[in-house]
């Protein structure tokens, strides 16, 4: 299947213009360019190419971080399609939550926890770390080369124990024992597996508690370690 410009343009629901400026920075570029007529063409190859831009459109990527994260020799297509449906799935329930909300507030309830993001944001941090930053990720097939990956991630859990004991003995989150082990893990992180910046670190707490696959981890050390993680890491990096 070849198309001409306009023809994937109303096909994709883009614009001619739209398709320009993708081609200018280099995000989507046509199959082929017609010597003699100039006219750009586009197959399935740039169809497929075209719905993964649009999905991550949809989940308010900037295009140049879809153009990081399309480039990266390391995206898992399969992957980060499993990724995009978790957040869409969650932007539906959002969406959900607020028609809902609309019945609520006519009754004059509160209904401000209807606006809330933190899964969303916490997916596409996730989403951002592993497919964004492709020099976190370069470092991390370095720093993990020939090491034993299961000691490395042993030695994480060590570290989120002791925030569990450190909550236990009545620390709160901005005590001076917690923001130390929030350093200790930073460290760890970036010793052991990529350069763990402010940024990245701050997207992890939040992480911590919006996937729930992370919270119920941490929370094996012992129920509410993973809320007292993410608040010391958000004081630790405020």
């Amino acid at each position: 299947m070849n198309m001409q410009i306009k023809e994937f343009a109303a096909y994709t629901g883009v614009s001619v213009r739209t398709l320009h400026y993708y081609d200018e920075i280099g995000l989507l570029k046509p199959a082929f360019v017609d010597r003699i007529t100039g006219y750009r063409y586009y197959d399935n190859t740039s169809l497929l190419r075209m719905q993964e831009i649009l999905f991550y459109r949809e989940l308010d990527f900037s295009l140049k971080r879809i153009g990081e994260i399309l480039s990266s020799p390391h995206y898992d297509k399969t992957a980060a399609l499993q990724e995009q449906k978790q957040l869409l799935i969650l932007k539906k329930e959002r969406l959900e939550r607020l028609i809902s909300a609309i019945d609520g507030a006519e009754r004059g309830e509160n209904v401000m926890n209807a606006f809330d993001k933190t899964k969303i944001e916490g997916y596409k941090q996730e989403a951002k770390a592993r497919w964004g930053d492709t020099a976190a990720y370069a470092q991390y097939t370095e720093k993990v080369a020939g090491k034993n990956e299961r000691d490395l991630f042993a030695g994480m859990e060590a570290v989120l124990a002791e925030f569990s004991a450190c909550k236990g003995q009545g620390n709160v989150p901005s005590s001076p024992a917690a923001q130390e082990l929030v350093e200790k893990l930073q460290n760890y992180i970036s010793n052991n597996f990529y350069t763990c910046t402010k940024e990245i670190l701050a997207g992890l707490g939040q992480m911590y508690t919006a996937d729930e696959r992370f919270k119920t981890n941490i929370d094996k050390h012992g129920e509410g370690t993973a809320s007292f993680i993410s608040s010391a890491i958000a004081h630790y990096c405020a």
